[in-house]
């Protein structure tokens, strides 16, 4: 009888044991597919033309871009006056500001006097105010990239209030 104690206490260990196994198991598991939220093409519009606006305020024509989370330009408006070269810049300001997750602007700093292998020696990536990027509920959706005013400092001016201009609307989205 004892004997059977003993049998029946090492098999229901066996099972708790194998059972919290498959749990650990399902717990690390990956799911197949991930859910990412994006902008709409109207709300990425909406902060193009926002931005656009500030910077007439300011008496200057630049080119923006907005991005989305894969870097990828959803939109992309230069004004009348901007250099064509404005465009290259904004997009990479946009990209610079979403891969960093930070207003380029606050890059100037973390690159200084790296050498010649410094993160800002990479193509496609701009240490130079004017980029920020955007977020909602805590992720980050995208970027936004200005070029074209006389200083970077204006270039994100616009560009924070091309933001601003969504920034409630993509708060209550993302609840």
């Amino acid at each position: 009888m004892h004997k059977q104690k003993q049998i029946v206490v090492i098999c229901l260990s066996l099972l708790f044991a194998l059972n919290a196994s498959l749990c650990l198991a399902k717990d690390d598991e990956q799911p197949t597919l991930v859910n990412i939220k994006r902008m709409s093409l109207d709300v990425a519009l909406k902060i193009a033309q926002a931005t656009i606006k500030a910077c007439r305020k300011e008496g200057v024509q630049i080119a923006v871009t907005v991005i989305d989370r894969g870097g990828h330009p959803q939109v992309v408006l230069r004004d009348v006056l901007a250099m064509d070269l404005t465009l290259t810049i904004s997009k990479q300001k946009a990209y610079t500001a979403m891969s960093f997750n930070s207003a380029t602007s606050q890059l100037n700093d973390r690159f200084k006097a790296q050498g010649p292998f410094s993160i800002g020696k990479i193509n496609g990536i701009v240490i130079s105010a004017g980029g920020v990027p955007v977020n909602a509920g805590g992720n980050i959706i995208g970027g936004v990239g200005v070029s074209g005013a006389p200083s970077g400092k204006t270039d994100e001016k616009c560009a924070k209030a091309g933001l601003e201009a969504v920034q409630d609307d993509l708060e209550m989205a993302s609840m």
